[in-house]
């Protein structure tokens, strides 16, 4: 397979009038920001100021984050249902944080489109302040692939600057009944055919039941996988031996998931 992305690394910002819209994404059980590269440079090569995070609920496969002192780093460890609790509460738990900490990147965004200073402590060498006045902040989606995905659904309740979500294969498990009549933004669910059950695509069915703009989409010849990088990264033969790839061309799979996604931001932005 291959390991690399078309980016420029640290390139410049090609300035936009009126500012680019911003897409809020959030990663899978287990998985990590840069698990999404494909997806994510392929949303910003139209035109979309792409925010991929890495969540702090222990759902990530190992992450740290840096404190307020420059170069102190804090690991958090990926972790398992404790043993003798439920997992839907663990779960729950983790998607409101997931969710919240998806309302806190906005908030960064909006400082930093308004040009006050954020600290970054990650010496980058990317100045932030290049997005002054070059984020329309009134063009706001959230998107994410599997437990992201369901934390996208839920991050439209907790914002309303959100305008609509994009939820890749979403694991919709962790949220709870009563917050289905709360989520009053769009939503496009785009599935793999291998991944979801009976009762998740019953789950957001009752969301589209209650907005006329929802949409489920099933992409056939697809696995969970074939929507974070995994579908690249390994040759044919290696994927299919241990059950990584569908029996649809990954380069096809995002294609379609991207022009999906795309139609959808167009109509809701």
């Amino acid at each position: 397979g291959s390991c690399k992305v078309p980016v420029s690394w640290n390139g410049p910002l090609k300035p936009r009038s009126g500012g680019y819209p911003l897409i809020i994404f959030s990663h899978g059980l287990g998985a990590f920001r840069t698990l999404y590269s494909s997806i994510c440079t392929e949303l910003a090569s139209w035109g979309f100021v792409v925010a991929a995070l890495e969540h702090r609920d222990h759902s990530a496969a190992t992450t740290y984050f840096c404190t307020a002192e420059a170069g102190t780093e804090e690991w958090i460890p990926f972790q398992r249902v404790p043993q003798g609790q439920k997992e839907f509460y663990f779960r729950n738990k983790q998607v409101h944080q997931r969710a919240q900490e998806c309302v806190r990147a906005l908030r960064l965004f909006q400082d930093i489109a308004g040009g006050r200073a954020v600290p970054n402590v990650l010496h980058q060498g990317w100045d932030l302040s290049v997005l002054k006045d070059s984020l329309d902040l009134t063009n706001v989606a959230v998107m994410g692939h599997s437990f992201g995905g369901v934390t996208a659904v839920l991050a439209l309740v907790k914002e309303p600057s959100f305008r609509c979500a994009v939820a890749l294969d979403a694991w919709m498990f962790p949220l709870e009944n009563l917050l289905y009549p709360e989520v009053p933004k769009p939503v496009l669910f785009i599935n793999t055919e291998k991944f979801q059950t009976p009762e998740s695509v019953a789950k957001m069915k009752r969301l589209s039941s209650r907005n006329s703009q929802t949409r489920i989409v099933t992409v056939l010849g697809t696995v969970h996988e074939d929507q974070t990088d995994f579908a690249f990264l390994p040759g044919t033969f290696f994927s299919r031996i241990f059950g990584r790839r569908g029996t649809l061309d990954p380069h096809k799979a995002l294609a379609i998931t991207s022009r999906a996604a795309l139609a959808f931001l167009q109509r809701h932005l």
